[in-house]
């Protein structure tokens, strides 16, 4: 699920263009076949993950959508319906909004997600953490409070002792 990018060059992407142009004249057999599974692997992977390498740092706010593979350092605020991931050499000093979010690294800040919050081993969360399922592996560090759960109904508030109780 989670691979570590080192150095992420843009050498594909400039021959990506080539190979569907390539496809419908290729009169080899061979050739075509490889071409479309080429084309038919690539968008799938493009279009679902975006990643952000050790190497880069972003301050502000970041919105994205579908997927997000942060192993970089971000300062701010991160917005999304989609996946974040957070990789084991992430130094994130943020607040989280997004659908899910696995943490492998480092995060500093309050995490609200819609669905599911997975803290890896290795993981350290120094925040408060909203979620409707909360996973934490053996060796994973999370100090903060935690809502998981949705409640079935609002909470009423308790008896202060001022207000007079019917006897029966």
């Amino acid at each position: 699920m989670f691979q570590k990018v080192i150095g992420h060059t843009p050498a594909t992407p400039p021959a990506a263009p080539a190979l569907p142009a390539a496809a419908p004249s290729a009169p080899s057999s061979a050739s075509a076949p490889f071409a479309t599974a080429a084309t038919a692997a690539r968008p799938a992977s493009s279009a679902s993950r975006n990643v952000l390498s050790t190497d880069v740092e972003v301050k502000g706010t970041l919105k994205f959508t579908n997927d997000l593979i942060v192993d970089g350092r971000i300062e701010g605020e991160i917005q999304s319906d989609g996946n974040l991931t957070i990789g084991e050499n992430a130094r994130i000093k943020a607040e989280i909004k997004t659908a899910t979010v696995t943490v492998h690294g480092k995060v500093h800040g309050n995490i609200t997600a819609t669905d599911r919050v997975d803290l890896k081993a290795g993981a350290e969360v120094v925040g408060d953490i909203k979620a409707k399922v909360l996973a934490m592996e053996p060796g994973a560090i999370f100090v903060g409070k935690a809502t998981v759960g949705t409640p079935t109904s609002t909470p009423t508030a308790p008896n202060s002792g001022n207000n007079p109780v019917a006897k029966a």
